[in-house]
């Protein structure tokens, strides 16, 4: 069975955010794992960019964990 693959406008519409933001994540070397065929064509795996959620809700507990027992100090 493969993968559901979302081209650049199907992925920002999965996460909610521009075709722009996710070319500027690109850029930058941020965001979900993506693919290239050919100059122009890009696409990510659904499966890859659930990961990359995960990963940032892991982080974003993780940060706020530490705060907390920061200021518990």
């Amino acid at each position: 069975m493969t993968q559901p693959k979302l081209r650049a406008v199907q992925a920002a519409q999965y996460l909610g955010f521009s075709r722009t933001a996710l070319a500027k994540w690109r850029m930058n070397g941020i965001g979900p794992a993506y693919h290239r065929c050919g100059p122009r064509i890009v696409y990510y795996y659904q499966s890859e960019i659930d990961r990359w959620l995960e990963e940032c809700d892991a982080r974003e507990q993780a940060t706020r964990s530490a705060l907390r027992k920061t200021k518990n100090r």
